[in-house]
């Protein structure tokens, strides 16, 4: 009961984060990487001592690209971005690399087009909007026969504004590490966004159908207690469950992030804070925010 009594605080709570997290989001923005505005990905490995980034910056700049950024990849090796690069393009940069008998091996080449990118990007944000939108008419449907106080669509809704929260905040992360590191959204960012919309909507849906279950057995029953109760009752009752089943995927999250490779490091940790804000958001505001809809409704 002490989540419901007291569920104004967590709405300020989760006020002040969102409020952080978007501030970062508007004030650093989220760079695409090459998945989505195009353009080539090298990742070097230097045998020796890797050169100064600047040496090889100027390296590189021998082969007319434009704009280059060159970043630390590991102790010895180094990521090279640069507009969409031809064949021979490319061949001439690691000739470039080559030079003064260095010896380099390229670890990874990606390149993708312009066109292709902004078709990629459209696409993620539709599946993301997709997965949502069938969300919350899933549960609408499945909360058809629990109208009362509040209707079914309001669960729904409720979910929607949860994966609001829940999509916003491991993205404002990502804002600020994107500032500070370098990283840039790419495939895995959105593989993780979609992962962290199923798994919360999980949670959340376990409190809903316990709350369903109660109201369906007051019903039956002929008791009478108020909703905020009720909804307080179904949040004691799944508490623990939760609580364990998101320790267990932090847990592994938390591995990953320590042990993992560089390239999924990212990705797990962008994990990490969406299962957290998830279960967060999950316990203490999805159930709560049935509360004052269901007062707002009663007093029409």
């Amino acid at each position: 009961m002490f989540i419901a009594t007291h569920r104004t605080l967590f709405f300020w709570i989760t006020g002040t984060i969102m409020s952080v997290a978007i501030g970062a989001i508007f004030f650093f923005g989220l760079p695409f990487g090459i998945d989505f505005s195009g353009g080539s990905l090298m990742q070097i490995s230097y045998s020796n001592n890797r050169p100064a980034l600047s040496i090889i910056k100027k390296e590189v700049a021998t082969v007319p690209l434009g704009e280059v950024s060159v970043r630390e990849t590991g102790s010895n090796a180094v990521s090279i971005r640069t507009r969409t690069m031809t064949p021979d393009e490319h061949t001439a940069v690691l000739s470039a690399l080559s030079q003064n008998n260095t010896s380099v091996t390229e670890l990874s080449y990606t390149s993708v087009g312009p066109s292709l990118g902004a078709q990629f990007a459209n696409k993620a944000i539709w599946a993301i909007f997709g997965v949502a939108l069938a969300i919350m008419l899933f549960i609408a449907f499945a909360f058809r026969k629990v109208s009362k106080p509040v209707s079914s669509w309001i669960y729904g809704f409720a979910v929607i504004v949860i994966l609001i929260h829940d999509l916003i905040i491991p993205a404002g992360l990502f804002a600020i590490m994107a500032h500070f590191t370098g990283v840039e959204v790419d495939a895995l960012f959105v593989t993780a966004l979609l992962a962290l919309l199923g798994y919360s909507v999980n949670d959340t849906i376990i409190i809903f159908d316990r709350i369903r279950e109660h109201l369906s057995n007051n019903e039956k029953t002929g008791l009478k207690e108020t909703f905020e109760t009720t909804v307080g009752k179904s949040i004691s009752e799944t508490f623990t469950r939760s609580i364990n089943t998101s320790l267990t995927v932090v847990l592994a999250l938390v591995v990953l992030v320590m042990l993992g490779a560089a390239t999924t490091k990212v990705f797990a940790l962008v994990m990490l804070v969406g299962v957290i804000a998830g279960t967060y958001s999950s316990i203490l505001l999805a159930a709560p925010l049935l509360i004052p809809i269901a007062n707002w409704s009663t007093k029409k």
